[in-house]
């Protein structure tokens, strides 16, 4: 029998345990992992006399004046005497309680920065409480928190989590031994975990800071190793249980669909190409669900690589949906598709359907029948493939592109579109493709349960793209270079990275830089492109521009992939500091897809003192020394960590909150290979450790 609901009415949260469920300060295990972001050293005491200039320490002396003045702000100053010097502190923010614990008297235990002057030493804002009591033993942890949270009740809290948390040890003896070898190799002892974590709360005062700082403390390696242990267990876990479900088996028909298309095809496969088909091919024959990554640079030719894919499904009398982020996107997809397979599809009675948001209500119900009779073979879209009124008779392969741009529920809902009575409840195989390579440690870690297959390969007949540094007060030169270009009959595409203005960040919008072009290159054609603009007006400019009929076109970053004109040879990227690398990777694929000599532009904006921040002058020189979408993809996963990478994945996947991928590679592959041996030999240690780290955040990784 259910338990009755409870009468007892449940006690409200206070504001700071609120703060704490909001930081997910949940259990006491989350107490227990969430660590200082730096430490306060209060276990000594230093002499003013002593204090050097710009370091932080911890005095106590005797209050002997206090004042409020009111030039140039209202301030509160104190003047606190140690014996050996006096220091005055300085407060813009203060309340009574503050001038009553600094009364002229008092003996004051003050912790801040010194800084020395014409008018002698000063601290401003310092911590401060009544001296007396012992000092403290170990450094006092400083916590990441929020406004409601105070430190000391964070403290407090971290303690009793602490000292509840259950931290038996979960690591069966053989991984223990294998993780001790390799601490040896990075010349770290072994500590337990609670060990490690009782002494990163609560470091002793002579710790190297160095150490803690930069993660390479003994305690930072256990905790690393763990977290990686964690990750990889539940991408393993994944992998196997996937394994264990049923896809239909896939054929290719001798002389079917598949032998046919490559016979039509007006140009010939690389050799990269025909390797990751035939390694898709040998996933779709087996009646275990694909889960393959497809990743290639810009213009190594994926989409035909999907056109054979969806081939083999329909050969064996199956349907296939492929899956794109943008409108723009999916009718490239669309418009290269129908040209390669609805010729063949015809005598098949089959057709290909096409689905997205803007359709007209009477076109979509069209698509929608075709779809459930199974007429459609291949249904090609946008997010609105995944919606409820889309039934498909029998789906049997999911193609996603840009599949970063998707989040998790999103890829589950295809895989929940498998139709068909004849499978049951069976799954769908699921190609992934994407044109943003993934460095090797971000494959093993956050795509360890994906099989990855990589075109490394460009077709014949890309020119190079040379790519130029240039600063805005050269603007000129560029635009004297379009008209160039414009006159040999080539196109130029020139991307802005906002559509309208923003108090915050003056940025010329695509809007200005469109009447500005427009005004500077008379008798040229300069079209304008952004996301507000109706679909309608969208397609008339893509298709003046595609036809040749336009020399320019502005955009904002509606174009970034899909977008094929191969007379289009050179490419200005306006605030080039304002995008990511990846992104400018993939606004550079635009152009050197014909046979004209092709360059890309980055045009920057320096700040007021004529330089660029660090992190963008990295990513500019990137771009400018490689081509090279993997040398990219590295640099990237050095500048700015995996979060850009995962994209909409990382909505579920916990983001990595220790390890490193970039300096940790040596504990990504102990983990790796603990991994596999603790869920076929230990189980029940494997899901307590899974447990214990991600709680329910592990499900999200099965997507």
């Amino acid at each position: 029998m259910p338990d009755a609901p409870s009468t007892v009415p449940r006690k409200e949260l206070s504001a700071p345990q609120k703060a704490m469920h909001k930081l997910g300060l949940v259990r006491d295990i989350d107490l227990a992992l969430h660590l200082p972001l730096r430490y306060e050293d209060e276990t000594r005491i230093v002499t003013l006399h002593d204090a050097r200039d710009g370091e932080v320490v911890q005095v106590e002396g005797v209050v002997t004046k206090q004042d409020i003045q009111y030039r140039p702000r209202r301030q509160l100053l104190v003047t606190l005497d140690d014996g050996s010097d006096t220091c005055t502190l300085r407060f813009f923010s203060f309340y009574p309680s503050h001038q009553k614990t600094l009364a002229v008297g008092a003996r004051v235990r003050v912790r801040g920065e010194v800084r020395g002057g014409f008018m002698g030493k000063t601290m401003m804002h310092p911590a401060f409480h009544a001296a007396g009591g012992e000092l403290p033993e170990a450094l006092t942890p400083v916590y990441p928190t929020s406004a409601q949270l105070p430190q000391a009740y964070l403290r407090k809290a971290v303690v009793s989590g602490l000292k509840r948390a259950e931290l038996s040890e979960t690591l069966p003896q053989p991984v223990l031994t294998s993780l001790q070898d390799t601490l040896r190799g990075l010349r770290a002892p072994l500590m337990s975990l609670r060990q490690a974590l009782e002494y990163l709360h609560h470091p002793g005062p002579d710790v190297s800071l160095a150490a803690l700082e930069d993660r390479s403390h003994p305690a930072w390696q256990r905790l690393k190793a763990e977290e990686l242990l964690a990750q990889q267990l539940s991408q393993l876990q994944a992998k196997r249980e996937r394994d264990a479900l049923r896809a239909p088996a896939l054929q290719t028909a001798p002389g079917g669909l598949h032998e046919q298309l490559l016979a039509a095809l007006p140009f010939a496969l690389t050799a990269a190409q025909r390797r990751v088909g035939e390694e898709i091919a040998r996933d779709l024959h087996r009646q275990v669900p694909m889960h393959r990554l497809l990743q290639g640079d810009v213009g190594s030719g994926k989409t035909v690589v999907a056109a054979l894919a969806a081939a083999i499904a329909i050969d064996s009398g199956w349907q296939c949906a492929l899956m794109a982020p943008t409108e723009i996107l999916a009718e490239q997809h669309f418009a290269k598709l129908i040209g390669w397979l609805e010729p063949l599809l015809e005598p098949l009675g089959k057709r290909v359907a096409w689905l997205t948001g803007s359709q007209k209500k009477k076109q979509r119900s069209e698509m929608l029948e075709l779809i459930a009779s199974g007429e459609a073979a291949l249904v090609v879209g946008t997010h609105a493939v995944i919606q409820d009124q889309v039934q498909f008779k029998n789906l049997a392969l999911a193609i996603i592109d840009e599949q970063h741009r998707f989040g998790v529920a999103q890829r589950l809902a295809l895989r929940s579109k498998m139709g068909g009575a004849e499978l049951g409840a069976g799954e769908p195989h699921l190609l992934m493709m994407s044109a943003t390579p993934i460095p090797r440690t971000l494959a093993m870690s956050y795509y360890a349960d994906l099989d990855v297959s990589t075109i490394d390969e460009l077709p014949p007949g890309r020119t190079p793209i040379v790519t130029k540094v240039v600063s805005d007060s050269r603007r000129h030169e560029v635009i004297e270079r379009i008209h160039a270009q414009v006159t040999e009959g080539r196109q130029v595409y020139w991307v802005c990275p906002l559509i309208e203005e923003s108090e915050a960040i003056d940025l010329s919008n695509a809007t200005e830089t469109h009447a500005e072009l427009s005004q500077l290159l008379p008798g040229v054609l300069v079209g304008l492109l952004h996301s507000r603009m109706p679909v309608a007006e969208k397609k008339a400019v893509m298709s003046l521009f595609s036809g040749g009929h336009m020399g320019v076109l502005v955009s904002t970053t509606v174009i970034e992939v899909g977008v094929d004109v191969p007379n289009a040879s050179l490419m200005v990227i306006e605030h080039a500091e304002r995008f990511g690398l990846s992104q400018l990777h993939q606004l550079r694929g635009r152009v050197g897809r014909g046979a004209a000599a092709s360059a890309c532009v980055l045009l920057y904006t320096p700040n007021e003192g004529g330089r660029l921040g660090e992190t963008a002058r990295e990513r500019l020189k990137a771009m400018a020394e490689t081509n090279d979408g993997f040398e990219i993809a590295r640099r990237d996963l050095e500048i700015r960590g995996p979060g850009e990478f995962l994209g909409a994945r990382q909505s579920g996947a916990p983001l990595l909150r220790f390890a490193d991928l970039a300096t940790d590679t040596h504990l990504l592959e102990w983990a790796r290979a603990a991994a596999a041996e603790m869920l076929t030999r230990f189980p029940e240690a494997a899901e307590r450790h899974v447990g214990r780290w991600l709680g329910t955040k592990a499900e999200y990784l099965k997507a």
